[in-house]
């Protein structure tokens, strides 16, 4: 940790927009139980169609338009992110407006800071999001207390002393968590419907994280313009993608000190196009715009924020979750005995590059870029060529496990028929012939037993392989059914 010196003056901000994002796992089925307590709850169905809501939840000042927000995506991704009423395999998106009034106290000093609203999105393959929009509204205010309330309250739960310290005053409640600020005041019903199934095997978790154990930062922050600044100081960068707020003492500081890898990363992390004035930064936890535009320019970037980069963030998150998940169902297989679980991870492996995985979604070049560098800073072009190789495993293994389940079959049946066919028909087939003498098989000799029970046997066996191949592919059918609804 390094302390910036006093020397150099603190940046101040005019605006400071923050959406935290929380992604989560639905319990499996409880979808539409789940939707219909958020309506209970004052959600409201998010439609593109409905534009009274392009400023309902954003803030005064603030409009995202529908119609923009359409045509910066192609079809086939817009039939995602903003589908019609009964789509399932899409972003449902359920919003809601709270207008909170609140206050972030830590040790030596309390930020002021407003709820403006609340999404939950339900998406294919069990993922949901909660995004919570604020705005600090203690502006003109220093950028390292932003970016401290930042840290503060992406931490659902305490992970540090320093979190301990923190509590949320919102009227006449106190929250010493985050979590229980996010879950009993926000989205009191959400906790009922989350998956805990993720959380086998794990020690100190209490929350079904995928990524982290604190939320995802998409901030805007909004500089007063210096004069004796030529840009936005390439410190600042970092620390806004580090979210370097405040040290023990209360005073700036950066969490290195090495120039050169200051500059590497913020080379590798950075959205330059419209530098010196405004810049993007991205890494796994931080989605971040540095502008210091004149306000109406502001207000448009923020605008952006809200709408085609905020879904392409998601998107984005999505993509990675989605990744992991089949990674990880591939890693729990029993690889000898879980043939239905293998099939099922090929189905959801084509569907999902199928309908969700695109590398061209967005219509406009810049928003195409800023995508293109989210998805490099998530990984997830390695992840998705991984989980086609898995495929491409899973398909060869199929194929030699139908091969040899087949070869054994062909053997079982050869073996019956040949010899149920040669004793049968050469020393019990007349006596089989209607109307059956029982009386006679008191004589049978050893051989001719042998034979009555593998010419039975191979009648029932027949019967059986039938039935289960019937069976077998009955199932077959409403699994696909079932996956194809997730």
């Amino acid at each position: 940790m390094t302390k910036l010196l006093a020397e150099s003056p603190e940046p101040v901000l005019h605006t400071a927009l923050l959406q935290f994002i929380f992604p989560f796992s639905i319990q499996n089925g409880e979808d539409d139980k789940l939707i219909g307590q958020l309506k209970q709850d004052g959600f409201t169905r998010f439609f593109l169609d409905n534009k009274e809501l392009e400023d309902a939840y954003y803030g005064e000042g603030y409009c995202v338009s529908h119609e923009k927000m359409e045509r910066s995506y192609l079809p086939f991704a817009a039939h995602v992110l903003f589908p019609r009423e009964k789509d399932k395999d899409s972003f449902r998106r359920f919003s809601k407006v709270n207008d909170l009034a609140s206050t972030l106290n830590m040790p030596g000093r309390s930020i002021p800071f407003r709820v403006l609203s609340t999404d939950i999105f339900l998406c294919p393959f069990q993922v949901g999001f909660l995004t919570i929009r604020t705005q600090l509204v203690d502006a003109p205010l220093p950028f390292s207390v932003a970016l401290e309330f930042a840290d503060r309250f992406r931490t659902l739960e305490d992970a540090t002393l320093e979190d301990k310290g923190t509590i949320i005053q919102c009227g006449e409640n106190s929250f010493d968590l985050v979590e229980d600020f996010v879950f009993e005041n926000l989205a009191p019903s959400l906790r009922l419907f989350l998956d805990q199934s993720e959380l086998n095997g794990a020690y100190f978790e209490t929350l079904p994280f995928f990524v982290d154990e604190r939320m995802m930062v998409q901030a805007f922050y909004g500089f007063v313009p210096d004069d004796d600044e030529d840009e936005l100081d390439i410190g600042l960068r970092f620390r806004a993608s580090q979210l370097d707020g405040l040290d023990a003492d209360g005073s700036p500081y950066m969490s290195a000190s090495d120039k050169d890898y200051i500059s590497d990363y913020c080379r590798e992390h950075s959205y330059n196009r419209w530098g010196p004035d405004t810049y993007y930064m991205t890494n796994e936890q931080t989605f971040s715009c540095l502008s210091r535009a004149k306000p109406e320019i502001a207000t448009r970037l923020a605008n952006q924020m809200y709408g085609e980069y905020y879904y392409g963030l998601l998107l984005s998150i999505f993509h990675k979750i989605v990744l992991l998940k089949l990674s990880n169902l591939h890693s729990r297989l029993r690889i000898n005995r879980d043939y239905d679980e293998i099939e099922n991870l090929i189905f959801l492996i084509n569907k999902f590059s199928a309908k969700f995985y695109f590398m061209e979604l967005i219509s406009q070049s810049q928003g195409r870029e800023i995508f293109f560098q989210l998805r490099k800073v998530y990984g997830n072009d390695a992840l998705f060529d991984e989980v086609k190789m898995t495929l491409d495993d899973l398909f060869q293994y199929q194929d030699k496990f139908q091969a040899k389940r087949r070869d054994t079959l062909l053997m079982i049946l050869t073996v019956f028929t040949v010899v149920s066919g040669i004793y049968g028909m050469n020393q019990v087939i007349e006596d089989l012939k209607a109307p059956i003498d029982w009386s006679k098989m008191k004589d049978y000799s050893p051989f001719e037993y042998l034979a009555l029970f593998l010419t039975f046997t191979g009648i029932a066996v027949s019967i059986l392989l039938t039935l289960k191949e019937l069976w077998n592919g009955i199932r077959s059918r409403r699994r696909k059914r079932y996956y194809s609804r997730e």
